[in-house]
């Protein structure tokens, strides 16, 4: 087995793998005849600055997820995109491959065009801690490694949802220059310094098996002089070279900081924030993480969870998505009825989708030309806010201030 080779030993190919499951019984689901069905060949995928720009996901979540991940990645599958799906460590095998088998069973795209895969051996989802930074920047080189080609980085939540589909989000990111990073940011770190910044976190999670506590040190260390610590939003959209300076670090800037991040209690809300703004990316970087949150003032450790009561705010605002939602909230119901138009257990039907849209049969086990686009009402809205908040990035005044 060469080197290649041991390096995909952690990902579980959703095509392949849930094929497996069934015919080993490993999954505890009966197979569904469209599993075995004849697939229309993949299309072809346009990329380059010339075609339509594609998204590397990272979905995450931690045990008792699965279900959450796989109506995530339905809301926000397309076939240009890529897709790396983390159960935590506290999550058992099985939940691991059922997750993986049902993705394949909902979506027949995923199996011919092969782009999901669910890491195997996740990482630990301590709350606290460097192991949720090291799972992030474990799937950006994952993804560097197996697509050469995708444009942006975005990280998602089990709880976390869009407000508008793949379509309406390749339209609106077409005219946006390719080189931008959307990270929310500020320098002005207040009473985060005491107790975010200063403390002396250890996360078990990384060292021990199967354990997802941490631990914090009596004494205190003073805050970085070194480099500007900047802190905001953990949930960002980055762009590819961006990831590569994070993973490849042909400057010292991204190793030192990940080394002093180790012990920060939340890096996650500090890495890519400090290093974008203490780089030449800091022209680069617009101060948004284009999310819709609700948070108490001073803000808690967790926005609130959306309800049906914040629909018409959320779809009015313009931004592509929004978190937190509970399990089988209702909301969410609304939200695949009247703006994604997606059926249970199917995919957002986009433009690639050829097949006829029934009850009983699902629009997107037939497919075309994958790269044309049909983008829907909500496409303008988010054109608006995204051109807005470019504005105010151009004027230099909301990114990266010292």
């Amino acid at each position: 087995m060469g080197a290649a080779d041991k390096w995909l030993l952690p990902l579980v190919s959703v095509s392949f793998v849930s094929l497996l499951l069934f015919l080993s019984a490993l999954s505890g689901f009966s197979a569904s005849s469209a599993l075995f069905a004849r697939l229309p060949p993949p299309s072809y995928v346009r990329r380059g600055a010339a075609a339509p720009p594609s998204f590397a996901y990272l979905l995450a979540g931690g045990r008792g997820d699965g279900r959450k991940l796989l109506r995530l990645l339905l809301a926000v599958y397309h076939p240009r995109n890529r897709y790396l799906l983390h159960l935590s460590a506290d999550a058992p095998a099985s939940e691991r491959a059922e997750l993986a088998a049902a993705v394949a069973r909902a979506a027949p795209a995923v199996r011919a065009f092969s782009n999901v895969d669910v890491v195997g051996r996740p990482t630990a989802g301590t709350p606290m801690g460097s192991s949720g930074l090291a799972a992030t920047l474990r799937a950006a080189a994952a993804m560097l490694r197996l697509d050469a080609e995708w444009d942006w980085f975005i990280t998602l939540n089990a709880a976390d949802y869009p407000l508008l589909t793949q379509d309406d989000l390749i339209h609106v990111f077409s005219s946006v220059p390719r080189h931008l990073n959307f990270i929310d940011h500020t320098s002005d770190i207040g009473w985060k310094e005491s107790q975010r910044v200063q403390p002396i976190i250890v996360d078990a999670g990384v060292y021990l098996a199967g354990r997802n506590q941490f631990f914090q040190a009596t004494e205190k260390r003073d805050t970085p002089d070194s480099f500007k610590f900047f802190t905001g939003s953990p949930w960002v959209i980055l762009n590819r070279r961006f990831v590569e300076y994070c993973i490849f670090g042909w400057e010292n800037l991204p190793r030192t900081l990940l080394m002093y991040l180790t012990n920060v209690m939340l890096p996650l809300e500090g890495y890519f924030h400090s290093v974008a703004c203490n780089s030449d990316f800091r022209n680069f970087t617009v101060n948004n993480d284009l999310r819709y949150m609700i948070w108490d003032n001073p803000p808690q450790m967790e926005p609130h969870f959306l309800n049906v009561t914040h629909y018409d705010e959320l779809v009015g605002t313009g931004v592509p998505f929004a978190r937190k939602f509970k399990e089988n909230e209702p909301l969410l119901d609304k939200i695949d009825d009247q703006v994604l138009r997606r059926w249970h257990q199917r995919p957002v039907p986009g433009a690639w989708c050829t097949g006829r849209r029934r009850w009983f049969s699902d629009p997107c086990s037939q497919w075309s030309n994958v790269n044309i686009v049909r983008p829907g009402p909500q496409a303008e809205k988010f054109r608006t806010y995204i051109n807005q908040i470019m504005e105010e990035s151009k004027s230099g005044n909301n990114s990266c201030k010292q």
